[in-house]
C-alpha cells in the first residue's frame, strides 16, 4: 500500500465515493459525534486558545532545533543499550526491520496502529520473506482491515470508519469463523481472542511512536485498547518506527501534547493507555532487545520551506472531522492514507505533485481545519501555497487544456467590470435555461427561483452533489437594490 492507497485517477475515486452512500453517511455521523465530544473535552480543560499556544511554540521550538534532538535521543536510547537506525527513504525502512527480524529468524509478528510502517509498506516486505510468516495488527480497526485482505483505511484515528457491524460480522465469519451475531462487543471478543493467541507467541513486536523523549529515549504510546503495550511487553524484540518530526524535547511537553492529541482526536481526558517505554537493562519485562527507526521518506522536503508547519502535526485528525470535503468524499477519495485537509497538504510534500497534484484542490478553503487544529496549523493557507506553487512556480497546469481556457474566460470576465456587470444580468435568464431540480436540499431565500440540476463544465461538479440555486432576476439584484436605496437618500 504505502502512501497510495489507490492507482486510480482522483476523479475515479471520486465517482466510487460519491456512489458509496454507507461511507458517506458513516462520515457525517462520527464528525458530528466527534464535534460533540471533541468540544466538551477542550472546554473541561479551560483556556483552550492558549493551550494550542502553548502546543504550536512545542512543536516550532522541536523543529527549529530537530537535529539537536534528533541527536540527544540516538545517544539516550544508545546509553541504554537500544539502537537508533535514520532511514532516509522506505527502502532504508524495510532493510533494516527485513534484516532484523531475518537475525532473529522471527515468524510471529506483532504490530500496533502506526501510520509511518503502512507509509513505508512494511507489511507486505514482512509478508514476502516467509509462507509461514504471521504478522498481527493489534488495533481492532486496523485488524479488521488486515482480516478483509487488507483494505484500506479510511481515517487516521478510525482507519475502518467505512465499515458496519454487518460487513464486519460477515469478514470474521468467512476468515475466522466467527458464528456470532453482529454485536460489537461479541466481534471484539473474537477479535481478541484471535490476537491473543499470535501475542503470546510473538517474536518481534513493531509499533509507531506518538513522540520521542529526547532527554530519557524513551518513546511515547497513547491508545485505548492496551494493545500496544502487549506489543512491546511480550516479545523479546521491539522495533519502532517513528518519522522523523515526532520528537519532544522531555516528558514534560509529551504530557501536553498527549492532552491535546487525546482531546482532539477522541474527545477523552486521556486515551486509556498513556505509555512511555524504551530499553531497560535493569527491568525483567519489556524487550531485551530495543531499535528505533527513524524514518524521513519526504519530510526533510517541508524543512525550511512554507510548508515546515506540516510538520507540526500530531496525527489527532481532527482536521478529518470539520472538514466538508472529507464529509462528502470519505477517506479513499484521497488515495493516499493520509485523507482531510492534513492529507492534502501532507502527501504532495511527501509523495510529490504528479501524483497528489489533485489533493490542494478537494478544499472548500473554509479554514475550519485550520481553526480546530490543536497546534495551529495554518492548513488552508497551506492548501492555497500548494496550487500556487503548482501554478505560478511550476506551471503545471499551463498547458492549453479546456479548463484553462475556461479558467482564462472567466478571470477575464471578472476583472473587467463591464463584463462581469453583463453576466450578473444573463444569469438568472442563463441558469433558468438549465435543467431544474424538481426538490430543493437546502431551504433559504438563495433557493427562493429554484435550483439547477445540472449544470455544464465547471458547475458540474458542484450540481453532481448540491444545489445551485438559481440567481434572482435583474430587477432583483443587489446592485439594483443598492442604486434604488442610494438614490433614495
Amino acid at each position: 500500500m504505502g502512501l497510495s492507497t489507490s492507482t486510480k485517477t482522483f476523479a475515479e475515486r471520486l465517482e466510487e465515493s460519491k456512489k458509496d452512500q454507507f461511507a458517506k453517511a458513516a462520515v457525517a455521523k462520527a464528525q458530528d459525534a466527534q464535534w460533540e465530544k471533541r468540544e466538551s473535552a477542550r472546554d473541561e480543560l479551560g483556556n483552550w486558545q492558549e493551550w494550542r499556544d502553548i502546543a504550536e511554540s512545542i512543536r516550532q521550538h522541536t523543529l527549529k532545533y530537530l537535529p539537536h534532538y534528533l541527536t540527544e535521543f540516538s545517544d539516550n536510547v544508545a546509553a541504554r543499550g537500544g539502537h537508533v537506525f535514520f532511514a532516509a527513504d522506505a527502502k532504508e525502512a524495510n532493510d533494516y526491520v527485513k534484516r532484523i527480524v531475518l537475525e532473529k529468524n522471527a515468524k510471529k509478528i506483532v504490530k500496533s496502529k502506526s501510520m509511518v510502517t503502512t507509509e513505508v509498506d512494511i507489511d507486505p516486505m514482512l509478508v514476502s520473506l516467509s509462507d509461514d510468516m504471521d504478522i498481527l495488527e493489534t488495533d481492532l480497526a486496523e485488524f479488521i482491515l488486515q482480516v478483509a485482505d487488507w483494505d484500506e483505511p479510511s481515517h487516521i484515528v478510525f482507519p475502518a470508519l467505512h465499515k458496519n457491524r454487518d460487513q464486519i460480522r460477515e469478514i470474521f465469519a468467512k476468515k475466522l469463523g466467527y458464528e456470532g451475531d453482529n454485536n460489537p462487543v461479541n466481534l471484539a471478543r473474537c477479535a481478541r481472542d484471535t490476537m491473543r493467541k499470535l501475542f503470546l507467541k510473538s517474536e518481534v513486536g513493531i509499533t509507531g511512536c506518538n513522540f520521542a523523549i529526547a532527554n530519557t529515549g524513551d518513546i511515547n504510546l497513547s491508545t485505548n485498547e492496551g494493545n500496544a503495550d502487549l506489543t512491546i511487553s511480550i516479545p523479546k524484540t521491539q522495533i519502532v518506527l517513528m518519522g522523523m518530526e515526532r520528537i519532544v524535547p522531555s516528558i514534560k511537553e509529551a504530557e501536553i501534547l498527549d492532552n491535546m492529541l487525546a482531546r482532539s482526536a477522541v474527545g477523552q481526558k486521556l486515551t486509556t493507555y498513556v505509555t512511555f517505554a524504551g530499553q531497560q537493562a535493569d527491568e525483567s519485562d519489556g524487550p531485551e532487545d530495543f531499535h528505533v527507526v527513524i524514518v524521513d521518506n519526504g519530510r526533510s522536503n517541508a524543512i525550511g520551506t512554507a510548508f515546515e508547519a506540516v510538520l507540526q502535526c500530531i496525527r489527532c485528525g481532527a482536521c478529518l472531522n470539520v472538514c466538508p470535503v472529507y464529509r462528502q468524499i470519505g477517506g479513499h477519495a484521497y488515495g493516499s492514507i493520509y485523507p482531510g485537509p492534513i492529507g492534502s497538504v501532507l502527501s504532495p510534500v511527501l509523495g510529490g505533485y504528479e501524483q497528489y497534484g489533485d489533493l490542494p484542490y478537494a478544499s472548500t478553503l473554509c479554514g475550519a481545519c485550520t481553526e480546530t487544529c490543536p497546534v495551529k496549523i495554518p492548513l488552508h493557507e497551506l492548501l492555497i501555497e500548494h496550487r500556487k506553487v503548482m501554478e505560478d512556480d511550476l506551471s503545471m497546469h499551463h498547458d492549453g487544456s479546456f479548463v484553462n481556457f475556461e479558467m482564462n474566460t472567466i478571470g477575464k470576465g471578472t476583472s473587467s467590470p463591464a463584463l462581469f456587470g453583463m453576466a450578473i444580468n444573463m444569469a438568472h435568464t442563463g441558469l433558468n435555461m438549465l435543467p431544474k431540480a424538481k426538490e430543493v436540499s437546502v431551504e433559504g431565500s438563495l433557493f427562493n427561483y429554484g435550483a439547477v440540476r445540472k449544470a455544464p463544465a465547471l458547475a458540474k461538479g458542484w450540481t453532481d452533489v448540491r444545489d445551485l440555486p438559481i440567481a434572482p432576476p435583474h430587477k432583483e439584484q443587489f446592485r439594483q437594490w443598492y442604486k434604488k436605496h442610494k438614490a433614495g437618500k
